[in-house]
């Protein structure tokens, strides 16, 4: 599918209309591209779908700084749905983020104060237009979304409230029982505060809230959100006998079975300050095979046809990588835009080819060559024919352990600046030899690399 692109960002353009998927109903959509794992009442939403557009919601805690490829998940299924017809509220939890959700963890979240919040939120509400077009408003139709804050409807509701209007309705039975609970109670080093007891209730209520405001008859999460979520599909029963829906995908993992997320401590952020356009790029094209053709259909708006043959010129010649890099220029071309595609491409075409190194941000340079020894010199050293010495730096830098030893390499060509064979063992280093702004790249022999930083 050839996608138009939003000429503010040159992303992806989040409404565009969506290729014909398998089947007429989105949960064929989905379900192809590996959105669905469980669904509530399946004979209910697809009926629900074909009757005409659906509002949806999908909460996103603000507990980072930046959303994460775990997220995005949720955050392109939510997108599918938008393409195909459907109503995307995305809600950023400034409500529930202040207690903290137990699924799926072990320990309690830590409290994070007021500003902190507000920081989060605002990078959330920046990345989830990445994707989806939240522009509808309150009173908007058709697909046009809404992001909403579920801190807006919790924050004057008194506790005698709350315990009348959704207590009155939660089975306690019913709470303990389900998974994110029962395993933290049976933890005795753990335990579980009444404050991420009552986190289900939240959302419950979040859910209910939605329904009744807006209409949301479906909510989407992670497979560790199904108990939260049946909640409030109970909940919005219970109080008013209305029909609700739950669906679920599963927890991104690779097929080593990892985890991704910021509690996984291998977290890849949607940010660009946190995750470089480059380190991103690089993280999708060095995926393993087993994980390619899934990522394709999860992470792309590529056509399932076009990932058809992608997967067979994997299996026919896997050392081509054609599938890996379709996969790093389409995952990343939806979060960082044609531009970070390009420095990506131009990035990864120099730091593994023979052209020399020049032009690339050190940004760029510092997660190429993150396990490369690196050294702080003043930059007021590195002034036009009186700078540092080569050999002098080599040794500075720890490639080499004397100056001799220096002079020796440069003699047999084993000494690269910048990716430039380097022939004269008298030359000083001045400011046209750095490759970025203030780095300088040097290789010893065939895999040795080292940085000097200038600052």
């Amino acid at each position: 599918m050839t996608t138009s692109t939003n000429a503010a960002d040159d992303r992806p353009t989040p409404h565009a209309a969506a290729a014909d998927g398998p089947g007429d109903n989105p949960l064929d959509v989905l379900r192809a591209r590996g959105f669905v794992q469980e669904v509530t009442d399946e004979p209910g939403l697809r009926a629900a779908f074909d009757a005409g557009p659906v509002t949806f919601y999908v909460g996103f805690d603000p507990t980072a700084p930046s959303l994460h490829a775990g997220n995005l998940v949720g955050m392109m299924a939510m997108s599918w749905l938008q393409r195909l017809g459907h109503r995307p509220i995305a809600l950023a939890g400034g409500a529930t983020g202040r207690i903290g959700d137990p699924s799926g963890r072990d320990v309690e979240r830590g409290m994070l104060d007021e500003q902190t919040l507000e920081a989060h939120l605002e990078g959330i509400r920046a990345q989830l237009g990445m994707v989806l077009d939240l522009d509808g408003g309150a009173e908007g139709s058709g697909t046009g979304g809404m992001l909403v804050d579920n801190y807006d409807w919790t924050r004057d509701v008194t506790l005698l409230e709350f315990l009348r209007d959704v207590g009155a309705h939660a089975s306690v039975n019913q709470m303990v029982a389900r998974e994110s609970v029962k395993r933290r109670l049976e933890e005795r080093e753990q335990g579980l505060t009444y404050a991420e007891f009552t986190y289900q209730l939240l959302q419950a209520f979040d859910f209910a809230h939605l329904f009744d405001e807006q209409g949301c008859i479906l909510q989407g999460g992670g497979s560790d959100q199904w108990g939260n979520i049946v909640a409030g599909i109970d909940l919005i029963r219970r109080r008013s006998g209305g029909q609700a829906y739950g669906l679920i995908w599963p927890l991104l993992t690779t097929a080593s079975g990892a985890k991704f997320g910021k509690s996984a401590g291998n977290a890849i952020w949607l940010d660009a300050e946190l995750t470089s356009p480059y380190a991103y790029y690089q993280y999708w094209l060095n995926a393993a095979d087993a994980d390619v053709v899934r990522f394709l259909k999860l992470f792309t708006y590529l056509d399932l046809e076009v990932i058809a043959e992608l997967e067979q010129e994997l299996i026919t010649d896997p050392a081509g990588r054609a599938a890996h890099r379709e996969l790093a220029r389409e995952a990343t071309r939806i979060v960082h835009g044609d531009e970070g595609v390009e420095v990506a491409d131009r990035a990864t075409e120099v730091l593994f080819g023979d052209a020399p190194i020049r032009g690339l941000s050190d940004a760029v340079l510092a997660d190429a060559f993150a396990g490369a020894p690196s050294i702080e010199v003043p930059r007021d050293r590195l002034v036009e024919g009186e700078g540092p010495g080569l050999l002098e730096l080599l040794t500075e830098v720890g490639a080499t352990k004397s100056n001799g030893e220096a002079r020796r390499l440069v003699a047999q060509g084993s000494v690269r600046l910048n990716n430039e064979v380097v022939d004269d063992p008298a030359r000083r280093l001045g400011p046209d030899d750095l490759a970025g702004a203030s780095t300088l790249v040097l290789k010893v022999g065939k895999k040795r690399y080292f940085l000097a930083r200038f600052v």
